[in-house]
């Protein structure tokens, strides 16, 4: 790539495909901050701690952890870096939208076509530069990293999120390479993915968007001589919400809520397996878990820039009910109604079951 600011930039923006990735490559290198070394004995210990996690879920955990591979411990820049394009699944269609909205774009549809993958690479290059500033692991992100099987946890994260609340690190320690084992087990059930992305593909389905603030946007821009000028992108780069500012979208609610009841379950079912498995292990359980439920009720990046732009609400809160949901379904009819719950997606709760444990019962157990 040429050295001249212009020219590197004008190879950025003629990447093709539906989404430039390249453009969000740069963008969240540049969010995720410089590369920060992990101290080896820290690393090593992470590493140790995923065989003993392995261990303590292998007989409470309904799931098969035997082929969980060992954490990686990583900074910032290298998890965005491996996770650049683990949410293209929630990027890529938006391709698709966009396209429809070309032949009521009037004068400016024309050019929205070039445009579009520039506005995702963007949006998704922004969108993982500052999740990288919050997660504490591969699946602390409210939504599914599906673009490999690999463990990560994010060190700097992990280490701060033990110091702001006062919670002793081996134990913070212990409790995310419990929980990246047991997320890892959940999203490696053989009909997962695909119920997960199907919920995804129905809810997109069903969103309509007003392009107008965008068609203004665009038609400001329709000068060639802006797109050399970098700042001509500042208004969807100060924010993952950037884009949403400009596109307001609809949705079915009832499209919505089996994506909100999926990923509740499985946040609050490995907060129940954490608990079932290490309450011995972990003396201040009790305190991580509130700084947790804290920590759920503050939207991240990624949550806000999508329930801003599809209205693709994850409520991570709900996690505590379904956490609750577990521990009452175990209570009730036994560990091994636990077990059934992976069986098939029909035996997920759904979202009014999660705080109705008896009407999932009835649903399900006597059917």
């Amino acid at each position: 790539m040429s050295d001249n600011l212009f020219d590197r930039l004008f190879e950025l923006l003629n990447t093709p495909g539906p989404v430039n990735w390249r453009l969000g490559h740069e963008i969240t290198e540049s969010l995720a901050g410089a590369a920060e070394p992990i101290e080896p004995k820290i690393a090593e210990e992470y590493q140790e701690l995923t065989l003993a996690a392995q261990l303590r879920l292998a007989d409470r955990l309904p799931l098969d952890v035997s082929t969980t591979q060992p954490i990686h411990p990583v900074d910032r820049l290298t998890w965005a870096e491996q996770n650049e394009q683990s949410f293209r699944y929630l990027i890529e269609p938006l391709a698709d939208k966009f396209s429809d909205l070309q032949g009521g774009a009037g004068m400016a549809g024309p050019f929205l076509a070039p445009m579009t993958p520039v506005i995702l690479g963007v949006q998704a290059g922004t969108m993982i530069g500052f999740m990288s500033h919050r997660v504490l692991g591969q699946f602390d992100t409210g939504l599914p990293a599906l673009d490999h099987d690999d463990l990560y946890l994010v060190i700097p994260n992990v280490e701060a999120f033990a110091r702001d609340h006062g919670i002793e690190s081996h134990q913070i320690r212990m409790w995310s390479v419990l929980r990246e084992v047991t997320n890892h087990a959940v999203l490696s059930v053989d009909w997962v993915r695909d119920f997960f992305i199907k919920a995804i593909t129905d809810f997109y389905a069903t969103v309509e968007f007003d392009p107008s603030g965008l068609m203004d946007m665009l038609a400001g821009m329709q000068d060639p001589t802006r797109l050399q000028d970098p700042s001509a992108l500042e208004g969807l780069v100060d924010e993952p919400g950037g884009l949403a500012r400009l596109l307001g979208s609809t949705h079915d609610p009832a499209a919505l809520a089996p994506i909100q009841a999926f990923l509740a379950f499985i946040e609050g079912f490995g907060d129940f397996a954490v608990r079932t498995a290490a309450s011995d292990l972990i003396p201040e359980l009790g305190e991580i878990e509130g700084a947790l439920s804290l920590r759920r009720s503050e939207p991240n990046e990624a949550e806000q820039f999508l329930q801003q732009l599809l209205g693709l609400r994850v409520d991570r809160h709900r996690a505590s009910d379904a956490a609750d949901f577990c521990a009452e379904v175990a209570r009730r009819w036994g560990e091994d109604t636990i077990h059934e719950l992976w069986e098939e997606p029909d035996k997920l709760p759904k979202l009014a079951e999660l705080t109705d444990p008896v009407g999932w019962a009835a649903r399900v157990l006597l059917d």
